[in-house]
């Protein structure tokens, strides 16, 4: 009878224990599962993957963002791979519901023995679980929160699924997540593309990604593939020879860096920065979004070149400033010990560091960082006379001895020929912004030599003075005010009084000759700065600074007096460009954008660009109508109503699109076309003037082009700190700029010219390659009339001395047409006229 008590006392215990530990078990589950991701949450699975920047035919340019993830879809994934997962894994994955009791048991006791919490049991839904929801604490609290979560999972989700955001999700070491993007960290290919013992790699990495991966611990990361082939053949997932072979195979893995397709980095920059102010920070970096841009990947190759080799041969030209360091160089010097010296120094584009090894019979003998022994001939170092300063050159080496010696460390160069030629980093800086003309969608930009040692973008950033690179607009600003191309104008010597200027400003040509009368024609194309001046004088500086406002030119950059004819103003090169813009696509003031379309992580298009363009077939506004030509007083005009002025300050980072996800909160009425900012039959007959600043004036190298539709100016500023080119073809704007970041003169002769339109011929080579010429439609307000050269005067066909000139209609000259400023003999080429006192 005892017994039976006993018994029943045990058993009664046993169940009120056991009913104990379903109630408390209960109680955890209430208690957790209010902590767990609601079901929706799970059903919406977001991946964190990094924004990537493409050109507008898809080839990457950057990719941002700390996790390096390239999704890939179950459907896509090789097997080999999701049954190396399995064996390494979970072989029992298809079979259990989300929990391995067995192994959690198993876990539990091989922690008990050892006092520690280092034994896990975690199936491939709870890795997911922990992954995606939870931290990485090794805890019992953490390890039941799984259990709970890898139900959920298990029974809102199909396998399928699971195993898709384990690929996907899982941390493989070196910043990657997935194996999508582990494929292409340790190996550089797309994991279709890789081996069975590649992939038997990858899914032993798991385990211990960071330490046991094949690139930091290659023994280890080895012992574990074959591991995980062993699995694999043991759960007859391959056979004995696949397994054999594949053991066979030596770790290849190595660090692959995601590389770009083209080197872009300032639009690079330009495009995150715009995404983070339109989207927000987190997100930009890890919704995946793919941002397609406006460039061109061809032109922006051009560009990066053409901008490198202008900036390199402008520095060579004003000598060699001596070696960048010093090596020990001796016969015990092997390749390790030269390797070791240029490691802390790192090439820039084509630049190259080397190490000198000795100089014999002329011959400069060089180590470079590319572990090639290479001879630079005296040829191609006869350049590297001694730097002084801008303007003074030490005397031509004679041999390569006087230039460098044995350890020296020195740039070197490949040229078209593929020889080594020595060279330097230049201190000098530049820009080149090329647009679309009819919509400003951005071509081509580049902000400077070198993006990862100065990320200021002087495309889009530095203002600098213009010089006669501003010229143009003024001209323009007189066509409105009833001046013609024939119109003369004296170029006599001037002396203004302003007391913004100094006490008496004596303005000068650059040539410092005086000219006689001058055809606004001719004084475009010879960029006179008198000229100028007296147009700028007879329009009304503040008339013209409205003016220029129509061009996109912000007021409070343009100066108030009559420095304005020179280049004075303050403004970016995309500014330059876009204005340039207006004579190029006949009249309209465009927006630059550099955002076409962005797509989100599955290429679902939320946002697509819609700029305004220029409109071909738009008659002329008639408020844009021509003004009266001028009269004797040059002081009235007629007005020609409200300037079309541009209400913002031009922002890199925004186009004329908006975010799908943020749409306008304001209805507003969208013009069909750009707004406006000069007539048809202006932008026609600055079109017509500018060609002649190439055919036969400043500009006159870029006719090694072998084209007559193109158009340009060059601009100087003074004591040549600034040179800039601006000109166009047919659907291509593109300004260049070049100068020091902190002013300073880049030397004599160092014009637009010379420094800034070698660069623009060698991108424009490649912008207008293949494009038909193609002449300039003639506006139905454009009349041609025979002139006779010197008096700018109509005359027949027959005239000796006739050229054709256009004009607008109402505008052509007479036999009685006056002059403006001093008649001078248009022959006479002198300093000694009386000047001219201005104000």
């Amino acid at each position: 009878m005892s017994l039976n008590k006993t018994f029943i006392r045990l058993l009664s215990s046993f169940i009120a224990l056991f009913l104990a530990g379903i109630l408390a078990f209960a109680a955890l589950v209430l208690y957790f599962l209010p902590q767990l991701p609601a079901t929706e949450d799970i059903m919406q699975i977001q991946l964190s993957v990094p924004l990537r920047i493409y050109a507008a035919n898809s080839e990457l340019i950057a990719e941002y963002g700390e996790k390096r993830r390239l999704p890939i879809a179950i459907k896509d994934t090789p097997q080999n791979l999701l049954n190396a997962i399995l064996a390494s894994e979970d072989a029992n994955f298809y079979q259990h519901g989300g929990v391995s009791f067995t192994g959690i048991l198993r876990a539990i006791l091989a922690n008990f023995r050892s006092g520690e919490h280092g034994q896990g049991a975690s199936t491939i839904t709870m890795q997911v679980a922990r992954n995606y929801f939870l931290t990485r604490e090794k805890t019992y609290t953490r390890k039941f929160k799984e259990v709970l979560l890898a139900f959920k999972l298990e029974k809102q989700l199909e396998k399928q699924q699971i195993l898709e955001l384990y690929i996907n999700k899982i941390f493989l070491g070196h910043r990657s997540y997935g194996f999508g993007a582990a494929a292409q960290v340790y190996y550089g290919k797309p994991v279709t593309e890789l081996g069975l013992a590649q992939l038997a790699m990858l899914a032993g990495l798991p385990k211990a990604p960071s330490s046991n991966n094949p690139i930091s611990n290659p023994v280890r990361a080895l012992n574990r593939r074959n591991y995980v082939l062993g699995r694999m053949l043991k759960l007859n997932y391959i056979t004995r020879d696949q397994y054999e072979n594949a053991l066979t195979i030596p770790v290849t893995a190595k660090k692959h860096a995601t590389k770009p397709d083209l080197h872009a980095p300032y639009i690079a920059a330009m495009v995150r920065d715009y995404m983070v102010k339109n989207y927000g920070e987190e997100k930009t970096y890890s919704a995946g979004y793919n941002v397609y841009t406006t460039i061109n990947a061809d032109f922006q190759r051009a560009a990066n070149q053409a901008l490198f080799k202008g900036l390199v041969t402008y520095d060579e030209r004003h000598g060699f400033r001596g070696p960048i360091g010093h090596a020990i160089v001796d016969t015990s010097s092997d390749k390790d010990s030269l390797n070791q010296q240029l490691s802390e120094y790192q090439s820039v584009g084509e630049l190259v560091p080397a190490i000198v090894l000795g100089t014999k019979n002329d011959i400069i003998g060089a180590y470079t960082k590319q572990e090639k022994i290479v001879e630079i001939k005296k040829e191609n170092y006869s350049w590297a006379r001694k730097y002084k300063d801008a303007n003074t050159l030490g005397s031509k080496p004679k041999t390569a001895s006087d230039i460098v010696t044995a350890g020296d460390i020195v740039y070197l160069r490949q040229n078209k020929e593929t020889e080594w030629q020595l060279s330097q980093l230049p201190t000098v800086e530049g820009a080149l912004v090329s647009l679309r003309p009819y919509d400003g969608a951005i071509l081509a930009l580049s902000g400077g030599f070198n993006f990862f040692a100065s990320k200021f973008n002087r495309a889009t950033q530095a203002r600098r003075q213009p010089g006669s690179n501003i010229k143009p607009f003024i001209y323009s600003a007189a066509l409105d005010n009833g001046f013609s191309p024939a119109s003369l104008i004296s170029g006599a010597p001037v002396v203004v009084r302003d007391g913004s200027l100094g006490n008496a400003w004596r303005p000068e040509n650059y040539s410092r000759k005086f000219f006689g009368l001058t055809r606004m024609r001719e004084a475009l194309k010879r960029s006179l700065n008198l000229v100028s001046i007296r147009l700028l004088r007879s329009i009304g500086v503040e008339k013209a600074r409205k003016y220029l406002q129509r061009f996109g030119f912000k007021a409070k950059y343009l100066p108030q007096n009559l420095s304005l004819a020179l280049g004075t103003a303050s403004l970016l090169p995309i500014e330059v460009a876009r204005a340039y813009a207006v004579f190029a696509n006949g009249g309209f003031l465009i927006e630059p954008y550099f955002v076409d379309r962005i797509e989100d992580s599955a290429h679902n298009i939320i946002f697509q660009a819609d700029a305004l363009t220029s409109c071909k077939l738009c008659p002329t506004p008639v408020e844009l109508a021509p003004a009266v030509k001028y009269d004797e007083n040059f002081s009235e005009f007629t007005d020609r109503g409200t300037p079309i002025t541009s209400g913002s300050e031009i922002n890199p980072v925004e186009n004329s699109g908006s975010a799908a996800t943020e749409p306008q909160t304001e209805d507003r009425k969208v013009p069909d076309h750009a707004p406006w900012a000069i007539s048809r039959e202006n932008a026609f007959l600055m079109t017509s003037m500018l060609q002649e600043v190439i055919r036969s004036g400043t500009g006159r190298k870029a006719k090694s082009l072998g084209r007559s539709d193109i158009a340009g100016k060059t601009g100087t500023t003074n004591d040549q700190q600034d040179a800039w080119f601006s000109g166009f073809g047919p659907g291509v704007e593109t300004t260049v700029y070049i100068g020091f970041d902190t002013p300073a003169p880049m030397g004599r002769r160092e014009v637009g010219g010379r420094a800034a339109l070698p660069v623009w011929i060698d991108y424009m080579k490649v912008a207008l390659k293949g494009i038909p010429e193609k002449l300039i439609d003639i506006p139905v307000g454009i009349v041609p009339a025979y002139i006779d050269k010197k008096t700018g005067k109509r005359v027949s066909e027959d005239h000796p001395g006739a050229m054709l000139e256009y004009f607008m209609v109402g505008q052509e000259p007479e036999s009685g047409d006056r002059t403006l400023g001093n008649p001078l003999n248009p022959e006479e080429q002198t300093g000694e006229e009386l000047p001219e006192d201005i104000l």
